[in-house]
């Protein structure tokens, strides 16, 4: 089991059941699934889809999936079937481990990280969070990248309402700004 995981059974669920006041630990939210997205522009270079479906593959252990566009839009260039996109969605252990690694490793390597705004989590208790660079991460050494490129991590959760969700991160450890009322 691991850490994450057992925090969760341990201490987040004893917690929210004071807070919310659950009679069953099935009511409890809990975090489904994680998503991590990288957007290509769209640029007909393979290379820059290579090089960021590579660095999801270091950063999750995954192979990404490459998203399509549905449909042909001319102002921006993207005929239908273009690839504009790379995802992959953890689940399970692999889910457990990258946001302990999200936790514990990334957001202390951010520059001038203050914290998570709680206003990212939305109103049915899912977060997300963009990064402007994928150097963060601890598997993408910053002497041999060519070109930075962003991606976004989407934290879901079966949580109701936002103030559901939020305790829920609060618990698992994010660190969240403190926003003046």
């Amino acid at each position: 089991m691991t850490r994450l995981r057992e925090k969760y059974t341990k201490t987040v669920v004893p917690e929210l059941q004071a807070v919310f006041g659950y009679q069953n630990v099935m009511q409890v939210p809990r975090i489904t699934k994680i998503v991590v997205n990288v957007g290509l522009n769209s640029s007909k270079d393979a290379s820059v889809a290579e090089v960021a479906a590579d660095t999801l593959r270091r950063i999750t252990g995954q192979q990404p999936v490459k998203t399509l566009a549905k449909k042909s839009i001319s102002n921006f260039k993207i005929r239908e079937g273009n690839v504009v996109g790379l995802m992959v969605t953890l689940r399970g252990a692999r889910m457990y481990d990258f946001l302990d690694k999200l936790i514990n490793i990334t957001f202390p390597r951010i520059r001038d990280f203050r914290g998570v705004n709680p206003k990212v989590v939305g109103h049915d208790g899912n977060l997300s969070i963009g990064f402007s660079e994928h150097i963060a991460f601890p598997e993408i050494r910053a002497d041999e990248v060519e070109k930075i490129h962003g991606l976004q991590v989407t934290i879901a959760t079966n949580a109701k309402t936002h103030e559901e969700g939020l305790k829920l991160f609060e618990a698992f450890g994010i660190p969240f700004i403190k926003l003046a009322k």
